[in-house]
Order: C-alpha cells, then structure tokens, then sequence
C-alpha cells in the first residue's frame, strides 16, 4: 500500500478517562481528562486531550485533524501499545475489524496490487497464514480477474486463510512492533 506522509483526521476512541490517569500524582484540579485513540487510516495509537466539559465515548470517532476540532482540545502524542489501559486493549482488535469491514475495498486491493519486496520474498507473505502456496495461487487467480471482497478471495484460492483475519492480525504486530517491514500500520508516523 503506498504511503502517504499525511497525518490522521480522524480516530477511534478505545478508552476514556475523565478523571486523568490514575496513576498520575497530581493534584485533581490539574489533571486532564485522556482519551486513548487509534487513527483510522494508519492504525497510529494517539493520546487526546478532549475540550473541558467534553465527554467520549468509547468507540466514538472523533475528529483529529488540522481544523477546527469539536471535541479534541490537543493531541498529546503518539503512544506505546503498553502505555493503553486495559480497555484500549480489548478493545482494539474489535475497532481494527471494524475498520477494516468498513473499507473492505482498499485491504481487498492489498491482494489485488501486492508487489515483490525482493527476489525472495512477495508482500502477500507478510501475511499470516501465507506462505509461497498462496501467494502464487493468488497471483495467479488476480490473473483472471481483480478481487472484490474478502469472500471472493477465500472462494478463488484454495485453502485460503481468512484473509480479513490475517490482515488483522498483521494489523496488531505491526502496531505492537513485531514486525519489520509496515504494510498497514504507520507505527513510525508522527502526529
């Protein structure tokens, strides 16, 4: 997928503190609410500051980027996948589906357009479950035809893994930093 050096608009929110974090010492009255968020188009985990008075919900998606925002006072920056809550945690695999159900079209294309990384290796093997059997038989099939849904892919080639849940997966170690190369996730990219 090509990478465009954009910052995220808009993001999910996987946890709401109202009162601050808890393990934060200072006084009440300084404290600020946080909200824990990932970014919709580059799965980038963020710490938001929301407006005083201003309540989020979990799930909510929010507007994040350069106008004027309605409920995010400022982005406090990028955070660690063990800096989350418990919450955020469970929560993030079942928003990354979600976004992925949602814009089914641009991850079916990601089978459709996956190129070489070298002579050895092809993107598609990036993939969890896919090893040189399915890459070829996907090349192969994308021969005949582009993709359209991921129930397309899984009727075209044989014993395919269920390529929505592989590319969550990806999604997930990518973001949590077990994986080198980035296909989905821009953990590098900066807000």
């Amino acid at each position: 997928m090509e990478r465009q050096s954009t910052k995220e608009e808009t993001a999910i929110v996987l946890d709401f503190l109202p009162n601050g974090y808890a393990f934060d010492q200072r006084p009440s009255h300084i404290k600020t609410a946080i909200a824990q968020a990932i970014g919709k188009e580059h799965f980038v985990l963020l710490e938001l500051v929301p407006k005083k008075d201003v309540f989020l919900q979990p799930l909510e998606e929010i507007y994040i980027g350069e106008g004027k925002r309605d409920k995010i006072h400022h982005i406090s920056g990028k955070l660690e996948i063990e800096k989350l809550t418990t919450t955020a945690k469970a929560e993030m695999e079942h928003v990354i589906a979600d976004i992925i159900v949602k814009d089914e079209a641009k991850y079916v294309d990601f089978f459709n357009n996956a190129q070489p990384l070298t002579t050895r290796m092809h993107s598609l093997e990036l993939l969890p479950g896919l090893g040189k059997k399915h890459m070829w038989e996907i090349i192969e099939e994308r021969k005949e035809g582009d993709f359209k849904s991921f129930e397309d892919i899984k009727n075209r080639v044989k014993l395919m893994p269920d390529p929505k849940r592989a590319i969550i997966k990806r999604i997930l170690d990518e973001i949590s930093g077990k994986e080198k190369h980035k296909i989905f996730a821009d953990v590098e990219h900066r807000q």
